[in-house]
């Protein structure tokens, strides 16, 4: 390796730089989500000396905006309870629900990811994280082979950020607090329903305490993904493993054909950092970025106007990995998150299609998916079926059962702002309505007639909605005789559009079951790892459960650590 004196003299040589270091680490983590905060404890652990580096100046990325749930088959806690489950029907699951989609699911990536998965939620409990089962929480399709109606899911419980010290502001707000609660994520599938059952008033009543009790102590309580992002914070902090914020990932260093540092940019000047044993990217997709999706979106065109994701989602690291030659795959795909406009804010609206009185319809006024499965499903059927924007369309029964803007309690009328502005389209018959949304209004009436008449006995027999315990897991649990559907015969009716929205893209680098990094010929690119959306998901095109993309991204960072500290053996067992 050739040095130069200073910053300003070294210069790319041969794809990367070719320079002397300013910082050196065993493992450099691009990245301060879940699977980065996990791969630097996993590291720390294995007797490497990491470093985590964040573009943002808060930590987290899209896991602390999300609700934070780690989906994981056969996993300690559901063994620790009794729940009945194994690895094998882990398998069986993930063949049944994502099948053969390639390289990025693998059957030896699925084998580490149950295998490794259940050492690293271990880690975590043995790092003093406080994580619970989401009991209920149904996998998305419990009725494949291998599914589990129990759920596989686990979530952190609500945390104090008083615990972190001076980094309790370091983290962006739980979804949970534009409530005005702290609910765990498990709870809102169930706190809409307060005025519709005992259970659910439970819950309501429950997390209002909580929060009430958390004020009279003054604690700065969140949970979601902040709770499991302030514990793993507060882990690498006990760990004292250094984590730079306002630190801007620039290239990947390159010397004789493999990766052995990056380059980032902090307060304005240049940094390079020697990584010892390897780089983990770990910085999410592309999902705000136009240029990409324009590029890369295929037949599921999008542009980033409707993401939700985390503003930092930019997609510059993963095309450092491309200029490397790094094998992508899945890249038109991402985890839809189909929404009504931004300016219904936390109406929920956004729950209306899992809820009785309410429908989606393409532009022709045509049903064309179960509405009430899961939302990377529905944003696919969306975009297959000429439903993008699709309407939702719900009558004045829907309107009288739920509560329908955030400020509201109880359910009222829709603001007039919302029907002026024409966000929302209201009519006194379905015929009228189509007019008003340019449906064909003989098609939309027929497609309502038809749905009702099996809805009223709980029926859907054309796409089999409300037939599944995760389809009735987010429906009524006061309506009768199916909480996931019922008849739209109520008017006035109403509509409104939806968008594919998403959460993050799915699609990137190519990676084997060691999470490194693959190169056309599928041979890796040495010194590089990747996990979470910088990748190709092992989940595919399908989502099989409450937290899958956090698992993705959390079981394959532990197992990019593990790796380059040269103690993971085939199965993924390393403890």
């Amino acid at each position: 390796m050739s040095l130069s004196a200073s910053p300003a003299d070294r210069r790319p040589d041969n794809g990367g730089y070719v320079s002397n270091w300013d910082e050196s680490f065993d493992l450099v983590i691009v990245g301060s989500g879940g699977g980065g905060l996990v791969a630097g404890l996993a590291a720390a652990d294995a007797g490497l000396r990491p470093v985590i580096l964040e573009k943002q100046g808060i930590v987290g990325g899209s896991t602390a905006m999300s609700g934070g749930i780690i989906w994981l088959p056969n996993n300690p806690l559901m063994k620790a309870d009794g729940v009945e489950d194994s690895f094998e029907d882990g398998l069986a699951y993930l063949e049944a629900v994502v099948g053969d989609i390639g390289p990025a699911s693998s059957l030896e990536r699925r084998e580490m990811f149950l295998s490794a998965g259940s050492d690293m939620i271990q880690l975590l409990l043995d790092k003093g994280l406080r994580l619970v089962r989401c009991p209920g929480y149904s996998d998305y399709y419990p009725n494949h082979k291998g599914g589990n109606a129990d759920g596989r899911s686990l979530e952190g419980v609500p945390f104090d950020l008083r615990e972190l010290g001076e980094w309790h502001d370091k983290l962006p707000p739980a979804f949970s607090s534009y409530y005005g609660l702290v609910f765990k994520t498990n709870e809102i599938r169930l706190l809409p329903y307060f005025n519709r059952a005992p259970a659910a008033f439970a819950v309501a009543a429950r997390s209002w305490l909580r929060t009430k009790l958390a004020r009279a102590r003054h604690q700065e309580l969140v949970a979601n993904g902040a709770s499991l992002v302030g514990q793993l914070l507060k882990a690498v902090l006990a760990n004292r493993i250094p984590l730079w914020l306002n630190a801007t990932f620039d290239d990947l260093v390159v010397e004789e054909g493999a990766v052995t540092g990056v380059r980032i940019m902090r307060d304005g000047s240049p940094v390079f950092i020697q990584a010892r044993k390897g780089v983990l990217l770990s910085a999410g997709g592309f999902s705000r970025s136009a240029e990409m999706r324009r590029e890369y979106s295929g037949h599921q065109p999008n542009e980033a106007q409707w993401s939700l994701s985390n503003p930092g989602d930019t997609g510059e690291v993963l095309s450092a990995a491309m200029r490397l030659g790094a094998r992508v795959d899945l890249m038109d795909e991402a985890i839809w998150n189909p929404n009504p406009a931004p300016e219904f804010g936390l109406s929920s609206i956004a729950l209306a299609r899992s809820r009785p009185g309410a429908i989606l319809v393409n532009q022709a006024g045509l049903r064309f998916c179960n509405e009430a499965n899961d939302y990377i499903e529905v944003g696919r059927a969306m975009y297959a079926n000429d439903a993008v924007p699709a309407w939702l369309i719900f009558d004045d029964g829907y309107r009288r059962r739920y509560r329908n803007t955030a400020k509201d309690y109880l359910p009222t009328k829709f603001p007039q702002e919302w029907l002026d502005r024409g966000l929302l389209k209201k009519a006194d018959s379905l015929g009228s309505l189509a007019q008003a949304i340019g449906v064909d209004p003989g098609a939309l009436t027929a497609t309502v007639k038809r749905f009702n008449d099996k809805a009223a006995l709980g029926l859907d027999p054309e796409f089999g909605r409300g037939q599944s315990a995760f389809n009735l897991c987010w429906g009524d649990p006061g309506y009768k005789p199916n909480g996931a559907l019922g008849p739209l015969d109520r008017a006035p009716f109403y509509a409104t559009k939806i968008f594919p929205g998403d959460v993050g893209t799915c699609g990137g680098a190519v990676t084997n079951e060691y999470a490194q990094v693959l190169k056309e010929d599928f041979s890796p690119i040495p010194g590089l790892y990747a996990t979470g959306n910088t990748t190709a998901t092992l989940m595919g095109r399908r989502y099989p459960g409450a937290g899958a993309s956090i698992a993705n991204t959390t079981v394959f960072g532990y197992v990019a650590a593990r790796h380059a500290a040269g103690i993971l053996t085939k199965k993924g067992s390393s403890r």
